[in-house]
């Protein structure tokens, strides 16, 4: 089975509700909810893509060379080439929940991909740490064989960004994950590069570039 990276269960925000409590006040700050959302989907099991779904996948038309929008924002990033646009039926398949990422890009196998969405969290800039540990705290207990490659806040593209970099084990294959997590317009943007450690090699310098090409809109 492989395991993504896509969630964080609510009682291991406490800690952040605690020390936020006023500023969540004042801000609005939905820190909680943002966890409560991401359960479903970090450490969730993913069955690999059966082939005829694969085969369905390949049918898909190629992505142009344009950035490709997250959502109905103005935020945009590139696709690695040849990367195809996941249907909703192959997301269904890869994450079976139904907090699933909204959207995702891949190889044909599934093996490698690009999973992206906005969810409707609050993550002010200055509770970024706090979010940082609740994650880390969470990572560490429940994934199998976690190996920190990264785990930093970073300023990227105007603004602050948690990013998590990590290896893991699971059933059937160990898996690589890059997750880059910020605030957006009083919801919460992520990124998942997530590939299998067979495939990583392969397609990390790509995985990279479309990671650094990630762009937020001018204020």
């Amino acid at each position: 089975m492989i395991k993504d990276l896509w969630f964080c269960p609510k009682f291991l925000c406490f800690r952040i509700v605690r020390s936020q409590a006023q500023k969540a006040a004042r801000q609005k700050t939905d820190i909680p909810a943002a966890c409560a959302e991401m359960k479903s989907t970090v450490v969730s099991k993913i069955m690999k893509i059966p082939l005829l779904i694969a085969a369905f996948f390949v049918s898909l038309p190629t992505l142009s060379a344009d950035p490709i929008k997250v959502a109905d924002t103005e935020v945009t990033f590139d696709a690695p080439e040849d990367f195809k646009h996941l249907s909703k039926e192959i997301i269904a398949t890869k994450w079976p929940t139904n907090r699933a990422p909204a959207f995702a890009v891949g190889t044909p196998t599934g093996s490698t991909t690009v999973a992206y969405d906005m969810k409707p969290n609050n993550i002010p800039q200055e509770a970024l740490p706090e979010v940082q540990k609740s994650f880390t705290k969470l990572f560490e207990r429940m994934i199998p064989g976690i190996a920190w490659k990264k785990n930093e806040i970073i300023e990227h593209s105007g603004q602050k960004w948690l990013l998590m970099e990590m290896t893991s084990n699971a059933v059937d294959t160990d898996i690589y994950n890059i997750m880059l997590i910020t605030g957006y317009k009083g919801k919460m943007l992520v990124f998942n590069f997530n590939s299998t450690k067979e495939d990583f090699p392969k397609y990390e310098a790509a995985l990279r570039k479309s990671l650094e090409s990630v762009k937020l809109p001018k204020p």
